[in-house]
């Protein structure tokens, strides 16, 4: 496995991150603790949930299933570095969601409880609030770090120019401030090389890409649907974003197959290469496609192949970052 820092902190983690967003709702609870265990077996020390995740609301079944993991003991809540969120709806109540200082604080507990924990390594905002000061969040967030129930603040589906109002209100209080962007990101959706990673990069953030296949569009899907074993991207928003990208994805495959590479792997190791990112959340359902992730930190990508795939997948306008991209 490799390792790097999280953005400008000392912190290494892994250079993949495992998404738990399946345990639950598609991984039942003894697969979701094999796959923590091998995945911990593979070096893979970087773990994402977040407290909405298994879709019950105010549950937080995805944190449980982790909780109950970590509650094994041989040293497993030692070897992670954490990763949960906050803002999404906990309740039917009006405070139970959001960025609010009372809702920071209580869902914080409410993680804390569930994981089986006392500390969360990295804190993210699952989306930006507008109607919450940057004041208000910082005070809460300062709290919980002066605690020790937090230790590092990320962000989740931030603006570039969100980033730059939260550092401008950090810095102000001598706080560390974010560490890092969880966005999406991979070949099929590049509108954060326009000024989410400038920003990022600037003000030291780690990026954290989630759907870094796209649904499992860029996971090998037309040659997995022609033999029957697909098991996405055949249905809802994914069947619709096949149909309009199917000319490109099928030549995509076919470029992967020429490299002698599975799809996934050349798609992650895209990522990997790109400037800024830290580690791409991979979510397995199943032990075998964890084990299969694990080949894309073998893929190295020459500058011909990155410039083809930059012909298949053209980032936004003239190339980021803006206002280049757009301007002259």
């Amino acid at each position: 496995m490799e390792y790097t820092n999280l953005g400008r902190t000392g912190l290494s983690v892994s250079r993949l991150c495992l998404g738990t967003m399946n345990f639950g709702p598609q991984t039942d609870e003894p697969d979701s603790f094999a796959i923590m265990d091998r995945a911990l077996e593979h070096g893979i020390n970087f773990f994402d949930t977040a407290n909405v995740y298994g879709w019950k609301l105010g549950e937080g079944v995805t944190e449980q299933i982790v909780g109950r993991w970590f509650a094994q003991g041989g040293g497993r809540r030692d070897k992670v570095v954490l990763a949960t969120k906050v803002y999404g709806k906990m309740g039917e109540w009006p405070n139970e969601q959001g960025l609010s200082a009372r809702h920071i604080i209580r869902a914080c507990e409410d993680s804390l409880r569930r994981l089986q924990t006392d500390t969360i390594d990295l804190y993210q905002m699952h989306h930006i609030s507008r109607t919450t000061p940057w004041e208000e969040i910082w005070q809460a967030m300062e709290t919980l770090v002066a605690q020790g129930k937090v230790l590092y603040v990320g962000s989740s589906n931030f603006a570039g120019w969100h980033i730059a109002q939260a550092q401008a209100a950090a810095g102000k209080r001598n706080f560390l401030g974010l560490v890092s962007e969880q966005c999406i990101y991979n070949l099929l959706t590049r509108y954060v090389e326009l000024e989410v990673v400038p920003a990022a990069q600037h003000y030291g953030l780690g990026i954290i890409p989630w759907s870094p296949l796209h649904g499992g569009l860029l996971s090998g899907i037309i040659r997995k649907m022609a033999e029957g074993s697909a098991a996405r991207g055949t249905t809802g928003r994914s069947a619709d974003a096949l149909a309009e990208h199917r000319n490109t994805i099928e030549a995509y495959e076919k470029l992967c197959a020429d490299l002698g590479h599975d799809p996934a792997d050349v798609a992650l190791a895209w990522l990997l290469s790109r400037p800024g990112v830290t580690a791409p959340i991979v979510g397995p359902r199943t032990m075998d496609q964890l084990d299969r992730n694990l080949g894309a930190l073998d893929v190295r990508l020459d500058e011909s192949t990155l410039n083809r795939l930059d012909e298949l997948f053209p980032p936004v306008g003239n190339g980021g970052p803006g206002p280049e991209a757009w301007a002259w």
